[in-house]
This record gives C-alpha cells, sequence and structure tokens, in this order.
C-alpha cells in the first residue's frame, strides 16, 4: 500500500504537528469565548502538541482525530473557524497536509475575529510562516500545491476551494519565500 504524498513520514508529521498546534492556540480565544466549557478545541490541540513530542501513538490519534473541530457545528464563523484549525491540528496525525488546514483556519479565525483590522488575516499569516522552524518548512514544502493531488486534505474539496483554499495558496507561496 502506498501513502499519499500529503501524508508526510511521522517524523515530519511530529514537525508539523507542533507548528499545527502553535497556530491553532493563536485563535482558540475567539472559540473559548463563545463557548467557554467547551474544551474539545483546546484538548485537540494538546493532544496534537503531546504527538508532537512523540508521547502519543499514531493510530490512535487517527482514531480520535478532528474532535476538536465538531465544536465547530452550530458556533459563530470566527469561534467556527477557530475550531477548525484545532480539529485540522488533531488530524495532523494522519496527513502532515492539515497542518495547513489549522493554519489557514487561523488566519481565518484571526481576520473573523478582528473586522476593523482588514490585514489580520494576513498577518498572522505571516506570523505563522516566520514561527516555523527550518525542518517544519522543509517538511511542508514537500507537499503538493493544493489542489494538485487528489489523494488527501490538498486536494478537491473543503480546504481546496474558497477563502480556505486562497489561505493555503499564499501559504505555500510564502513556504518558498514568494510574495504573499
Amino acid at each position: 500500500m502506498s501513502l499519499s504524498i500529503q501524508t508526510l513520514c511521522e517524523a515530519d508529521r511530529r514537525l508539523v504537528a507542533a507548528w499545527a498546534a502553535d497556530c491553532a492556540e493563536r485563535v482558540l480565544w475567539v472559540f473559548e469565548a463563545e463557548q467557554p466549557d467547551d474544551n474539545r478545541p483546546r484538548e485537540a490541540i494538546e493532544r496534537c502538541r503531546a504527538y508532537a513530542r512523540g508521547e502519543l501513538d499514531t493510530a490512535a490519534e487517527i482514531r480520535r482525530r478532528f474532535g476538536g473541530g465538531s465544536a465547530a457545528i452550530g458556533a459563530n464563523p470566527a469561534p467556527k473557524a477557530a475550531a477548525r484549525a484545532a480539529g485540522q491540528a488533531s488530524a495532523v496525525c494522519h496527513m502532515g497536509a492539515h497542518a495547513l488546514g489549522a493554519a489557514a483556519y487561523a488566519s481565518r479565525a484571526a481576520a473573523l475575529a478582528n473586522p476593523d483590522n482588514p490585514q489580520a488575516g494576513e498577518d498572522e499569516i505571516r506570523w505563522q510562516l516566520g514561527h516555523l522552524t527550518a525542518a517544519a518548512r522543509t517538511a511542508l514544502q514537500t507537499l503538493p500545491p493544493i489542489g494538485e493531488n487528489r489523494s488527501g486534505p490538498l486536494g478537491p474539496g473543503l480546504l481546496a476551494s474558497g477563502e480556505i483554499g486562497a489561505i493555503i495558496r499564499k501559504l505555500q507561496r510564502g513556504l518558498d519565500g514568494r510574495e504573499l
């Protein structure tokens, strides 16, 4: 059985999981302000960090992925994007490409939570790219451009379309040092 190029090897998934958790955690406040009693996104981020540190088993985490993202159901747009960032981060254990999904939803949450700042989403992307380790950047650069590989989250679907797809395109350009 061959793995999708979007999976990344386990070592690289653990590297990018730490970054995805950082991205999701930066906007967690947006969700918690609306849903203070719902811990699912926070728990998803904590599991993602534990996975990144090698403390959790890949197979077990694959079975638990997206738990934080289910908190998005019924939430307003900004908290929904923050919850989806946590859900995408928790899914990195399955496929490394979900790290870009976590970052994109975090950027979206930042933009929606700051309607008076038209640069909030772009500022978040700049922070995300500046916060990458060299090893995580290298791992993410091995992913195919969004929409070009059908065998994973960067293929046709939610991450490749609309505003989230546009954000991922910006992230991928930024990984290569190109203008956002």
